[in-house]
């Protein structure tokens, strides 16, 4: 605020010795600097040149008594993640509700925690023997892993229908006409979707065997530990008990496990998913004469065969739907499997503490941050436009950058910014929106015209007037930063 201020005082004072030098009555000691004037009836003045930095410094300053703006609280700040310094800034260090902008926390957590090529498998299995006739003589098992994608169409996913479908051809293809079982919804994660660690609370079931969380291995006599590459195939009938091993820090597996029971539980069993193909095959002539049934617990899970699976798109192509739209479902949901695969659980608080101890580990100052949800809908969020930009300038060292900037909105073209920057800023900022009522937030990137990369952060809070004026002054504030 200072600084502004000061800024604007000194141009003020070039500007009033300029109004001087053209009236009549130039004082003696000036003669010198109009001798080639002395016979014009007025005298030109050179005009002031402003910097870029300067020329954005008056429109904050003009902001100020703004009547959009006057009354609001709000923050904005211009920072170059070259040399780690603040271009520009007005209240930096006020915490604001960001609104959506916290989607940025969210994904890039995401990200993070999975990697951009990280995707969610739903397979489909069956226990049991078919028969001659092509009765299946126990279940089929469709084991999720918490998709949030799941028959959405978001982000390229595929429907429900077509789902069922590929699921109805390839249990024909097997030659099954009758089902005499369960269709049966267990949850599970396999080996192409696990994180490098396993969750602290979960007990991950895949083809009979267990794996088992951090916490649990106090049951197992560390002499009986073996070394998973001694294990011949990870099909056969013997159960066996996967884990980290406390003793020598490698995946190890054990024949014994005294504690009962085992929970298989995860977030989002596919319940549609179940009951459409259910109905599917007795349309399509195959009997189901089970019901649809879901496994939490399943402390002697019986062998499996693997039919077919269905993968969602990567988690890329989900965060950029997700950005790109706001989608808050999408938010939600990745908050949720960030706590999942982490803490192996999938409460709200749970992803809320792995996504803080996420950014603190990246230096984030959370000193003012208040993260409720995944989306940003909670009015109680709160955050300092110098805490984003700094995290937005973190952001491009990271090995998935390409794939987080890629996901953002682009003035005049994309997303929710499509419809805004139809004149300064086409295609030069690349930014997460965030709207609430009473609340306009923006932050990302700027590429300037001067070839730089520069983060930036604008939360505006409890302004007047409409979302439309609101958006008019936003552009008008970030149309000379362009300059930088």
């Amino acid at each position: 605020m200072r600084r502004v201020k000061n800024v604007f005082s000194t141009l003020a004072v070039v500007a009033s010795l300029a109004l001087s030098a053209q009236s009549s009555n130039i004082p003696s000691h000036y003669t010198t600097m109009y001798e080639n004037q002395m016979g014009s009836k007025s005298a030109s003045v050179e005009a002031v040149v402003l910097s870029a930095k300067e020329k954005v410094e008056i429109n904050l300053n003009e902001m100020l008594t703004d009547p959009v703006l006057r009354n609001a609280s709000w923050g904005f700040v211009v920072y170059d993640p070259a040399t780690r310094k603040i271009v520009n800034s007005y209240n930096e260090n006020q915490a604001l509700v960001p609104a959506s902008t916290t989607k940025l926390l969210t994904t890039d957590t995401a990200m993070g925690l999975l990697g951009s090529a990280f995707q969610w498998i739903t397979q489909l299995e069956y226990s049991g023997e078919i028969t001659s006739d092509g009765t299946l003589e126990g279940n089929l098992h469709i084991v999720g892993s918490g998709d949030p994608s799941l028959g959405t169409g978001k982000a390229g996913a595929s429907s429900y229908s077509a789902i069922v479908s590929d699921f109805v051809f390839r249990i024909s293809e097997l030659g099954i006409k009758k089902i005499q079982g369960d269709i049966v919804i267990q949850t599970g994660v396999f080996k192409e979707n696990k994180v490098p660690t396993l969750p602290k609370n979960i007990v991950w079931l895949e083809h009979n065997n267990y794996y088992l969380p951090a916490g649990t291995t106090l049951n197992i006599d560390p002499t009986k530990e073996k070394l998973t590459i001694s294990k011949k195939s990870p099909f056969e009938e013997n159960k066996q008990y996967f884990y980290i091993s406390p003793y020598v820090n490698k995946l190890v597996f054990a024949n014994e496990y005294s504690a009962q029971p085992l929970s298989t539980r995860l977030p989002d069993a596919p319940h549609y998913l179940a009951n459409t193909l259910r109905t599917s095959l007795i349309k399509n002539g195959i009997s189901v004469l089970g019901k649809v049934s879901a496994r939490s617990t399943d402390p002697n899970p019986e062998p499996r065969v693997a039919i077919t699976s269905y993968r969602s798109p990567k988690l890329k192509d989900i965060v950029y739907d997700t950005n790109q739209r706001s989608d808050n479902a999408l938010a939600e949901a990745l908050l949720r499997m960030v706590g999942f695969q982490k803490d192996g659980d999938q409460t709200l608080d749970s992803g809320r503490n792995v996504v803080r101890a996420y950014l603190e580990s990246k230096n984030f100052d959370t000193s003012q941050l208040s993260f409720i949800d995944g989306s940003g809908l909670s009015r109680s969020h709160r955050v300092t436009p110098i805490s984003q930009v700094k995290f937005l300038a973190d952001q491009m060292d990271e090995k998935y950058f390409r794939d987080f900037f890629d996901s953002l909105p682009i003035a005049g073209q994309t997303g929710t910014l499509k419809n805004s920057f139809d004149g300064e800023g086409y295609g030069q900022i690349f930014a997460k929106t965030g709207t609430l009522r009473g609340v306009k937030t923006l932050a990302g990137y700027i590429k300037t015209r001067t070839g730089k990369t520069l983060a930036f952060s604008l939360l505006i809070n409890n302004y007047s007037g409409s979302v439309d004026q609101v958006k008019n002054r936003m552009e008008r504030i970030l149309a000379p930063t362009l300059n930088l």
